[in-house]
Parts: structure tokens; C-alpha cells; sequence
């Protein structure tokens, strides 16, 4: 018994080694990518003498990120709002939606070719149309760009989650003759969650480019779409580029904290 249990421990200690290493490997690997083309970029740029408002060195860019950031940093609070506000919308409207559209095949049918237009109209042409409808001072143009472009990646994973459900399962419940609303939030709705994240985790980056593009067009000064359009008409393309920075950081930002929230819900599950 003392030798299994031994035999035990050793395989779970060797299984924990193995899952680190990898995890390691995982975390060291792109930032080891990330240093050889930031490298690569800074000799590119000094060997060539390429022109800054072609594309600036990483150092010069560095520079301006390190000297403007607490200005960076506001102009992330301003965008990150105004996108986080968007997706909470288009989170909620998206999986409203796609329980309506589980529901009944005829609403589907009609929700199909609205979803499909709602995929295809550029952000380009709906912040000014927007803009002229709510003016420019206020956020509320910019929050309906950014839930716009969230709604369809939530709508549609959420959608092709809820049919995950097996009709055995749904028969069983029907057997036991269990309401409808116990049935989702036992059957249906856990199913579909994995789905859900799915669609946020693609939905977070979009939210926070569509605040962006729909800056670029008004809005706040201290955006960070605002500050981007602004430092590359002023030609001090290094600038924008530190606010171009920010900008990804503020989109990583919001993709890690989806998929930390889906980790979270994922475990918490297991457990319960």
C-alpha cells in the first residue's frame, strides 16, 4: 500500500514538473519572440536610416511611451470606458437574442439576415452616422459602435451553444415535466457557457478597436484614437506610435481578463 502511494506521488509529482515546464515554455517562448523582432525592428530601422514617419524605431518609441505615460495612461481610462460599456451592452443583447432565436426556428430564420448585415457594416461609415444622431460630445455614439461589433461573435457562439444540448437531455427534463426556465438554467445554459466565453474572448478585442476607430471621427481629446490622429497629424509619428502601444495594451488587457473570468468560471464549476 506505502509503495503505491509512493508510486503515487512520484507520477504526480513528475506530472506537475511536466505541466510547469510547458507552462514556462509557454510564457518565455513569445517574449523571446517579442525580443528578437523588437531587435530586429531597431536594426532594421538604424541600418536602412528609414525615415520616422515610415516607421519609428522601437527605442524612440519606448522613449515617448516612458515620457507621456500617465497621459497614455488616461487616454486607456477614456477608451477602455467607453469599450467596456459596449461590450457589457453587446454581451447582453447578443445572448438575449440568442436564447429568443433557440427558441423558435421562425425567429431565427428573421434574426439570420439581420445578423448578417450587422457583420458587414463598417465601422468607418457607422461612427459619423452615429455621431450626426447623438453628437459628438457625448459617449453614447461611441458605447453603440463598440456593442455594434460585439453583438454578432456573442450572438452567434452563444447560438451554436445552446444547440450543443443533446435532445436526450431535453426529453429527460420533459419526462420529469420540469418548467421551462429550470430547464435552462440547468440544462441548457450551462452548456452554452463555454460558447459564451468563446464569443466574449473574440468580442473583447473588437470592442476596444471599435472605440478606437469611432475616436478617430470625435469625440474626447484624451482618447487614445483621438491622441493617435492627433500626434500623426502633428508628424511626431514616435507619439503615435506610444499611443498605438497603449492601445494593444488596453486591448490584451481586456482579452486577458475574459479569459481570466472564463478560467475562474470553468474551475469553480468543477468544484461545484
Amino acid at each position: 500500500m506505502t509503495s503505491t502511494a509512493a508510486v503515487g506521488a512520484a507520477q504526480a509529482a513528475e506530472t506537475r514538473f511536466r505541466l510547469s515546464g510547458a507552462g514556462s515554455h509557454a510564457v518565455l517562448a513569445p517574449i523571446g519572440l517579442g525580443v528578437v523582432l523588437l531587435g530586429a525592428w531597431e536594426f532594421g530601422v538604424r541600418l536602412f536610416d528609414i525615415d520616422p514617419f515610415v516607421v519609428p524605431a522601437p527605442a524612440a518609441i519606448a522613449g515617448e511611451v516612458l515620457e507621456n505615460l500617465p497621459t497614455i495612461c488616461s487616454g486607456s481610462v477614456v477608451t477602455g470606458r467607453n469599450a467596456l460599456a459596449g461590450l457589457l451592452i453587446g454581451a447582453v443583447v447578443g445572448v438575449l437574442a440568442a436564447l429568443v432565436s433557440s427558441a423558435s426556428r421562425v425567429l431565427d430564420q428573421m434574426a439570420a439576415p439581420v445578423v448578417a448585415a450587422l457583420s458587414v457594416v463598417p465601422i468607418v461609415a457607422l461612427a459619423p452616422v452615429l455621431y450626426t444622431m447623438f453628437g459628438a460630445a457625448a459617449d453614447t455614439a461611441r458605447i453603440l459602435v463598440a456593442a455594434l461589433s460585439v453583438v454578432v461573435p456573442v450572438y452567434l457562439n452563444t447560438l451554436r451553444g445552446l444547440r450543443q444540448v443533446l435532445p436526450v437531455h431535453r426529453d429527460l427534463m420533459r419526462a420529469y415535466a420540469a418548467r421551462p426556465a429550470w430547464v435552462a438554467s440547468t440544462v441548457t445554459l450551462p452548456t452554452a457557457v463555454p460558447f459564451v466565453f468563446t464569443g466574449l474572448r473574440i468580442a473583447s478585442s473588437l470592442a476596444v478597436i471599435s472605440a478606437l476607430i469611432a475616436e478617430y471621427f470625435g469625440g474626447p481629446i484624451g482618447g487614445l484614437g483621438k491622441s493617435i490622429t492627433s500626434a500623426a497629424a502633428g508628424s511626431d509619428y514616435a507619439l503615435a506610435w506610444a499611443y498605438v502601444f497603449g492601445s494593444i495594451v488596453l486591448g490584451l488587457t481586456f482579452y486577458v481578463a475574459t479569459l481570466a473570468a472564463e478560467l475562474w468560471f470553468t474551475r469553480h464549476r468543477a468544484t461545484t
